[in-house]
């Protein structure tokens, strides 16, 4: 596929995502990417009637009173995508890969997101910065940042997911709508995701194989890890491996839920699949 076939296909599923939401809606579409429309602003003594998620909790601690943000419409948001582009992610079937879909989701959105935000922007990420698209504003600059998505062919093979969040945290100086679109097999990336939802406004993309959570028993067999680069063979009938499938079923449902205790959205796109669906799901969710 060229660049012109990708924008193409990827016009043709946001056309589809976004009357299928207004459809829904009975609204405007262009609400999805304003996130909270909010920055800090300044403080004040609390009054009664206030909200009280809105308590500056370490101003209060010092003990002058109690005193609350506040905060100013922001005219222009700004759309950034964190990309995890690891080896891992050329897991699946050919030319279905979780970094194929990955590329076609972050495309959709920028897309969108070029006609209704002020701003967007990329990071991907291997064990490496592999590309970083500073928040531009105009379709030029979206246009640009969809071709170099497209573009991407990663050169480290690693995973480093919080390096990838911590570079996100340090390079957005204002509240962002915040996408990371992974497969999150890495390890101790929990707090820096967590920061960056109490920061920003955030929305986990999680892609996943269904190899990677139901691989049916086949005996033994060899498995590919495109990190190590190198073969093993695996007996996929064994106990322990279907615990270990277990596990990672259970680690995935762990993320969800932690999702929702940071108030961040989440959703799970299976590589390869209509994504879609989800994605209006999602959309539904942030109306």
């Amino acid at each position: 596929m060229d660049i012109r076939s990708f924008l193409s296909h990827i016009v043709q599923l946001e056309i589809r995502i976004r009357k299928a939401i207004n459809t829904q809606m009975h609204g405007n579409f262009s609400s999805i990417f304003k996130g909270s429309g909010l920055e800090f602003s300044d403080l004040r003594q609390y009054h009664y009637g206030d909200d009280v998620r809105h308590i500056d909790w370490n101003t209060t601690a010092k003990g002058h009173g109690t005193f609350v943000k506040l905060f100013k419409e922001e005219k222009e948001q700004t759309v950034f995508f964190l990309l995890d582009v690891s080896a891992s992610q050329l897991v699946g079937k050919r030319n279905k890969s979780k970094l194929t879909t990955l590329k076609e989701v972050a495309g959709v959105l920028a897309f969108s997101a070029m006609q209704e935000a002020g701003h967007i922007g990329f990071c991907a990420y291997s064990d490496q910065n592999e590309k970083f698209i500073a928040p531009g504003a105009g379709k030029k600059h979206g246009y640009k940042t969809i071709s170099e998505i497209f573009r991407l062919d990663p050169e480290g093979s690693g995973t480093d997911l919080k390096a990838g969040l911590k570079f996100t945290l340090q390079a957005l100086k204002r509240k962002s709508l915040v996408f990371v679109l992974s497969d999150f097999i890495d390890d101790h990336y929990q707090d820096l995701l967590r920061a960056l939802a109490q920061k920003h406004d955030l929305v986990v993309v999680h892609l996943q194989d269904n190899m990677e959570s139901a691989l049916p028993k086949m005996g033994i067999i060899p498995v590919y890890d495109p990190e190590r680069r190198q073969t093993t063979w695996v007996n996929t009938s064994a106990s322990s491996f279907r615990e270990q499938l277990l596990d990672n079923a259970k680690e995935y449902a762990a993320l969800k839920n932690q999702c929702k205790q940071w108030q961040a959205d989440y959703v799970s796109i299976p590589a390869g699949e209509d994504f879609v669906p989800a994605l209006v799901k999602l959309f539904n969710v942030r109306k």
